[in-house]
């Protein structure tokens, strides 16, 4: 029996599940013939990481060869965490990391309590068939340096999205062919 293609769509902090690229991206995946929801992660402008990571393991469960995760910005430490605490055997088929990081923001302080530590992703990429993190050359909120320090936590290296900033729909990102790309 064909696994069951399903993808799971996380937005960033302060964001909703209507915002930014997050429906678009959603659209072409369920004209693709996946099965896609945009879960809204609890409290986007105070978040809790325990409630976040809660949400992602409910949307998620045990992932497998046909699950597709894409995240964005604090969205992709609370998968990354997510991932990372599984201990049951599984494999993703695609992980998509827009903007993502594990160090704390000088732009964004009131996050330090909730990025903390960050997490170490060892693990986490031998599990996944399709790694993709995308970042911008010009992110007001996180640095350059971050994106590319986490691709390389996971064997990877980032793909660059010029003028992209944070990919944030007032900076012009309603959509993300990259993201799509990288799954279809």
């Amino acid at each position: 029996m064909a696994t069951q293609r399903r993808a799971s769509i996380f937005h960033g902090y302060g964001a909703t599940p209507e915002d930014h690229w997050f429906g678009w991206l959603a659209e072409h995946l369920d004209r693709a013939g996946f099965r896609t929801d945009v879960p809204a992660l609890p409290e986007s402008q105070a978040p809790a990481p325990d409630r976040w990571v809660a949400a992602v393991a409910k949307a998620v469960g045990t992932p497998d060869e046909g699950s597709v995760v894409v995240a964005h910005s604090l969205g992709c430490l609370a998968v990354l965490r997510y991932l990372a605490s599984l201990s049951a055997p599984w494999r993703l088929g695609h992980l998509v990391l827009v903007a993502g990081f594990v160090d704390t923001l000088p732009a964004l302080p009131v996050l330090d309590g909730f990025i903390g530590d960050g997490t170490d992703p060892a693990g986490v990429r031998e599990k996944v068939a399709s790694l993709t993190v995308l970042r911008s050359d010009d992110d007001p909120y996180v640095p350059v340096e971050h994106t590319d320090r986490l691709a390389g936590l996971l064997g990877t290296t980032a793909l660059v999205v010029p003028g992209a900033g944070h990919f944030l729909a007032d900076e012009g990102v309603t959509s993300l062919p990259q993201a799509l790309e990288a799954i279809v």
